[in-house]
């Protein structure tokens, strides 16, 4: 580096040391189901800081579960780290933030009682336990509702006469909780409200229809609340959902620099955000994240015909229809094979970098034959409800004449973590003949340069893009969400927002679907359709 760019780096650090000092920034915060990460930006958008805290849902009673300890000892390590970021870049005390936005995995399970104890531990998005309520409610509404959405935890419970259904006097989600206890505000926004019940894309509300119907189930088991006086208030984009109370303050920021009053945005769920990070929040435009689930998201021109049980409908954050097929397995299993690769190494007496070691894997991937020479892999560390699996059994399967080289086995994993997202995104491109214009990829599966987008493509049949802020994922997203309270113009509308001020002259990659690896991913998904029993078999005899 010469004088010159010497010189323009100082004086940049100095530039955004000031806006730290004044407030000019914005600061998102998404938990995740591995990592909780605090990504704070400036003005021009840009990360600044970041901090992160590493966390595992436990299992326990039969519940995919997270405690409240948990929730808030990451969330102060989270933001403690991002202290430390800001102290060792800019040599400031972190004291004032323009804006705050929190965001979390979405759906699961949070009931609280009129003196606000959590009346069971928190259920997450991962719990495959309410098919019985899943199916009815789907029936009832005339709307599919997935086994993760709140609605279908909450009538479960009921269904199972739980003793604590009659004291719920509050029920929200894991950004809602979080969100309340800084605020005091009882609000979501409104994209990841509707993973708790549809949205009405007129009134922007829930569904006034679906409540009514609820609340007749309520009556039938003389339940002594009503549906609507226990949700959270759905708050629209850009709109003040309220301040970081002096409690609130000291809840995030236990050392007590930080100071209270800082607005904060309507929380959001994780989907929303990567929809926000990757600017896919217009007609035609769809994302896909893919970390320790993956799920694609599509923004709609219309209302789809029917009901489909592979298929969600969410609300994006500026109220439009959008499609949504989750699966609940993509990462976890693979982590677990580098693990054991590392394990390996370090036997050897080699500590390879993980980094390094997840490159080198995912490079033998591509060196591998079309098919994955053969092989078989399930990743169903947990229950997958796009093939009605309440349980899942992690699987490696493999012929004596398969071709069992370490290249075939990367690439097969690899096509294994995309094999159930692929079956529910047929339905979405065959049966409602959605046009999909782009498709931004972002999440860990991307990490490796080339590769996890290279795979992507060749399973979504489509280009895949990689924008260069991929990396700070939903955590960026949610920051974005939060400046956008602080906009020059309270008449500029969210797409707006982000298309002529985030994302303006923002670089992206963009990689075409390889003929090589659209034939090699369509023959090794013949046969993960049909060894499916296997996976159903491996369920019911390893318990």
């Amino acid at each position: 580096m010469n004088q010159e760019d010497i010189k323009k780096e100082i004086m940049n650090q100095e530039d955004i040391k000031k806006e730290i000092i004044d407030g000019k920034t914005a600061l998102g915060v998404e938990f995740g189901t591995t990592r909780i990460k605090a990504v704070l930006i400036n003005k021009e958008f840009l990360p600044v800081a970041s901090g992160s805290h590493r966390w595992e849902n436990r299992y326990e009673n039969g519940v995919w579960t997270y405690t409240l300890e948990d929730i808030w000892g990451g969330l102060q390590d989270s933001y403690k780290n991002l202290y430390q970021d800001v102290r060792n870049k800019y040599d400031i005390q972190l004291r004032n933030i323009g804006a705050i936005g929190f965001s979390a995995m979405m759906h699961g399970y949070m009931p609280f009682d009129k003196e606000d104890n959590l009346l069971v531990p928190f259920r997450t998005w991962r719990n495959i336990m309410t098919e019985e309520a899943s199916n009815r409610l789907t029936k009832l509404f005339s709307f599919t509702i997935p086994q993760r959405w709140t609605i279908a935890h909450l009538y479960q419970a009921m269904l199972n006469e739980e003793p604590h259904i009659k004291q719920i006097n509050f029920l929200t989600t894991l950004a809602g909780y979080v969100h309340w206890k800084l605020t005091g505000q009882k609000v979501l926004g409104i994209g990841e409200a509707s993973g708790i019940l549809p949205i009405d894309s007129e009134t922007k509300d829930y569904d006034e229809g679906l409540i009514g119907l609820f609340n007749s189930l309520l009556h039938e088991r003389n339940i002594p609340w009503k549906l609507q006086n226990i949700l959270p208030s759905v708050i629209q984009v850009g709109e003040n959902a309220g301040t970081l109370s002096q409690e609130g303050a000291r809840l995030l920021d236990p050392t007590g620099q930080l100071q209270a009053g800082i607005p904060l945005c309507p929380p959001e769920g994780d989907a929303i955000t990567g929809m926000i990070a990757t600017n896919s929040v217009s007609e035609r435009s769809g994302n896909v994240s893919a970390g320790t689930s993956v799920f694609l998201m599509a923004v709609l021109e219309k209302p789809l015909s029917k009901p489909y049980p592979e298929i969600d409908v969410l609300t994006s954050p500026n109220g439009k229809p959008v499609a949504m097929i989750h699966s609940n397995n993509c990462t976890s299993d693979l982590n677990a094979w580098v693990n054991l690769f590392h394990e390996f190494s370090k036997l050897l007496g080699v500590d390879v970098d993980q980094t390094r070691l997840f490159t080198m894997l995912y490079e033998q991937a591509l060196k591998g034959d079309r098919d994955g020479g053969g092989l078989l892999a399930y990743n169903y560390v947990s229950g997958e409800h796009l093939l009605h699996l309440e349980e899942g059994r992690p699987l490696f399967v493999r012929l004596s004449g398969s071709s069992f080289t370490l290249a075939n086995f990367m690439r097969a994993n690899l096509f294994s973590a995309l094999g159930a997202l692929t079956i529910g995104l047929s339905v979405l491109l065959e049966e409602e003949k959605v046009k999909i214009d782009r498709i931004f990829g972002h999440g860990g599966f991307f990490k490796t340069k080339e590769v996890g987008q290279r795979i992507m493509a060749a399973a979504l049949k489509v280009p895949v893009s990689v924008l260069e802020t991929a990396g700070e994922g939903g955590a960026w997203g949610m920051a974005l969400l939060a400046a956008y309270l602080n906009r020059d113009s309270i008449e500029e509308t969210f797409d707006n927002f982000l298309g002529r001020k985030v994302f303006a002259g923002k670089k992206s990659v963009t990689m075409a679907p390889d003929p090589f690896d659209m034939s090699g991913f369509e023959t090794f998904m013949a046969r993960y359709r049909a060894g499916l029993d296997i996976e159903r078999k491996a369920i019911e005899v390893l318990d």
